[in-house]
């Protein structure tokens, strides 16, 4: 069981307002804070440069413990500055030819898309939709129609952004590997909310953030990559930490993970993400889970209940994040109503996930999603704001 009173206490942030935006950017524990401020002012001290090799022992083991999180070796953990970047860095080192062909979700968050098109058109591959099935996740049975040698990656959105499902990822990668195909997983949404073991989901490369579930800093993110893809990888940029310079004419690429980081980073955040990270194996990923599913279900129960409200979540599994809709009401204004009165939402646009909210007819829906931190008090909170009583 989770202690809620040290968690709130860990939690000024939450106080005063119900805060409904963790698949934005979530509210950081107090040793979050207190681990970026305190290598600030210790590099106003002495300098970045000394500073971080004070902390060196510890910023290495930020990767153990995102290793631990996640079931992978540390090595296999390239530390990044958010999960955009991981996922291009992994997306845009893959090898890729006339003829090759990219697999997308339905649920494709814009980001993913746009690096998929734009490869496309550079090396001459094309760039398909896996159609979802009726629950709204990708469909199983579709991919497998559409497998052949010539699928070289397929994108996967573990917890797409505009709510509800979690993606089967352990039976796409499997279905993916009897053809050579490589899964590239997006956990941006999924990472800190639900238990994620690389080993488990068979997955060869994922892509995380910081600043969401797992309660880091912004700027923050990280890319997993099975061992021994790595080093048959060409990230598309290097520098004196991703390889070594042997002599005039030669240089050597590591071996492992670090391939895909530069030398230059905020150290500062990277110390925090640590301590986000280890925030949360304190607590307890299954733990968390639990909390967050209960949260989740408990609001979709009370939304159906508020007449003019349609849930709008998919998928047989959910994740944390509640999307929804208000008759005759735009989402942003039920945004707006809903922070007068203390409660933090978000809108998601059609522009995020243009594929599957342009088949549902969705300009935009309201996205509520509600941490372990919060409390069932509060979510009645915001369903009583929401019926305007």
């Amino acid at each position: 069981m989770l202690d809620h009173d040290r968690i709130r206490r860990d939690t000024p942030g939450s106080s005063g307002r119900v805060f409904l935006d963790s698949a934005g950017s979530s509210l950081p524990p107090t040793v979050v804070v207190d681990t970026a401020v305190a290598h600030l002012r210790r590099e106003a001290e002495i300098g970045g440069y000394s500073a971080a090799a004070e902390r060196a022992t510890e910023l290495a083991a930020v990767k153990t413990s995102i290793g631990t999180l996640i079931g992978a070796q540390a090595s296999s953990i390239a530390l990044s500055d958010s999960a955009t970047r991981a996922w291009t860095d992994f997306f845009y080192s893959v090898p890729l030819a006339p003829g090759d062909r990219i697999l997308l979700c339905e649920a494709e968050y814009a980001s993913n898309a746009i690096s998929a098109l734009h490869r496309a058109e550079v090396t001459g591959a094309t760039v398909e939709v896996i159609a979802s099935d009726e629950s709204g996740q990708i469909d199983v049975r579709a991919l497998e129609a559409m497998l052949d040698d010539r699928v070289k990656l397929i994108s996967v959105v573990h917890a797409p952004t505009n709510g509800g499902l979690v993606n089967p990822a352990r039976a796409i990668a499997d279905l993916a590997h009897r053809h050579g195909a490589l899964v590239l997983l997006d956990a941006c949404q999924s990472i800190g909310q639900l238990r994620v073991d690389v080993e488990e989901l068979g997955v060869d490369a994922l892509s995380a953030t910081g600043r969401k579930w797992l309660r880091g800093p912004r700027g923050t993110g990280f890319l997993y990559v099975r061992p021994g893809l790595a080093s048959t990888l060409h990230p598309p940029a290097l520098d004196l930490h991703s390889a070594q310079w042997i002599d005039a004419q030669r240089y050597r690429v590591a071996d492992d993970a670090t391939r895909f980081e530069f030398w230059e980073c905020d150290v500062a955040a990277r110390l925090a993400l640590g301590a986000a990270v280890d925030y949360l194996l304190e607590l307890g990923i299954d733990q968390v889970e639990q909390a967050v599913v209960e949260r989740a279900e408990y609001l979709r129960t009370g939304l159906r209940k508020i007449p003019g409200v349609t849930v709008r979540d998919l998928g047989d599994r959910k994740s944390g994040i509640v999307s929804f809709t208000v008759d005759g009401e735009e989402p942003e204004a039920v945004r707006d109503r809903l922070g007068e009165q203390g409660v933090s939402v978000r809108v998601s646009y059609r522009s995020s996930t243009r594929l599957d909210m342009t088949d549902r007819g969705l300009d935009s829906v309201v996205r509520a999603s509600a941490h372990y931190f919060v409390t069932f008090a509060e979510l009645d909170t915001m369903l009583a704001a929401l019926a305007g009583e």
